[in-house]
């Protein structure tokens, strides 16, 4: 008998207050995503904004006058994670045409990187940068995405 892989229970809020992506991420895929990103049980709200709105979040948390693809409001670890991630839809849909992928497949690698964020991942110096990029390309090939990190060998 093989044991079964058990994902971490997850409460989701999905909050649109940018709506041109929503049939790109239907509730049951953004909570599958993040389910995969979890190290334990969790409760998060998915939020995707405007540029207006990702830009204001992003100057008055960060001190960064721009909006960026995803902010991660991370509060607590124990004994669940706690966290708010921000998606800019504008952000996203510009960054998938420029690196020719699907919005979903976007939105999926964003989500999974939110969520290692929540849980205390980061990518500020080059070892901590390769240990959560590996940890992303694992997941979102057991969830069946191309990895976002692969080069193209040409």
């Amino acid at each position: 008998m093989t044991a079964r892989f058990q994902l971490p229970e997850l409460r989701l809020s999905l909050q649109f207050a940018d709506t041109r992506h929503r049939d790109q991420l239907p509730r049951h895929k953004v909570q599958r995503w993040i389910r995969h990103a979890l190290d334990g049980d969790g409760e998060l709200t998915v939020r995707v904004v405007g540029a207006e709105e990702g830009q204001q979040l992003n100057r008055s948390y960060r001190g960064k006058d721009y909006a960026t693809n995803v902010l991660t409001f991370d509060y607590d670890t124990e004994p669940v994670v706690l966290a708010d991630l921000v998606l800019c839809a504008d952000v996203v849909e510009r960054e998938a045409l420029e690196q020719g992928k699907s919005l979903e497949a976007h939105y999926a690698h964003l989500l999974v990187h939110g969520t290692l964020h929540a849980q205390g991942w980061d990518h500020e110096d080059d070892a901590e940068a390769q240990a959560m990029e590996a940890r992303e390309s694992a997941i979102l090939k057991r969830l069946g995405f191309a990895d976002p990190y692969e080069r193209d060998p040409k």
